[in-house]
């Protein structure tokens, strides 16, 4: 009998609650879908291993550079704030971005992203990677061969 009226209450709350939100409308809006990266190279296959999502909010601030880096795995993220320019390594492709904009992000080439704007660059990044896996990986540092070397 509890159970009957449990299931009771329930339906009715979820009616109420189907009458009361009847005016209001879902709406999706598909941002971004593709087997391929923003510069064109189709995206490889998923890693081996215990699979990991990783959600980076990422704030930039204006005229700041990112490092030289890349991603080993498939990743693409949405530019909530601000403006942002990608550029693959040596400049030879570039994206720009505004608040609004997705991306899908190159895998396993270098890269890097400069705010070229006036106010913080803000982009929420989803990461389908592998746990214990890195999600980023900075390039190494390249010093000139006439650079002081410092020993301890």
């Amino acid at each position: 009998m509890k159970k009957l009226l449990l299931s009771t209450l329930f339906s009715a709350l979820l009616a109420g609650q189907a009458v009361a939100n009847e005016n209001f409308e879902v709406k999706v809006e598909e941002l971004a879908k593709s087997t391929a990266s923003w510069e064109g190279s189709a995206l490889p296959a998923y890693g081996k291993g215990e699979p990991e999502i990783t959600i980076l909010k990422i704030t930039i601030p204006p005229g700041i550079q990112l490092p030289l880096h890349m991603h080993p795995v498939i990743n693409a993220g949405v530019l909530t704030k601000g403006q942002l320019t990608v550029f693959t390594k040596g400049k030879k492709k570039k994206l720009e971005m505004k608040a609004g904009d997705s991306i899908v992000e190159i895998v396993n080439q270098w890269h890097y992203g400069r705010n070229e704007g006036d106010v913080p660059a803000e982009i929420i990044v989803f990461y389908a990677g592998t746990k214990d896996k890195a999600v980023t990986v900075a390039a190494p540092v390249t010093l000139p061969a006439d650079s002081p070397v410092v020993t301890n």
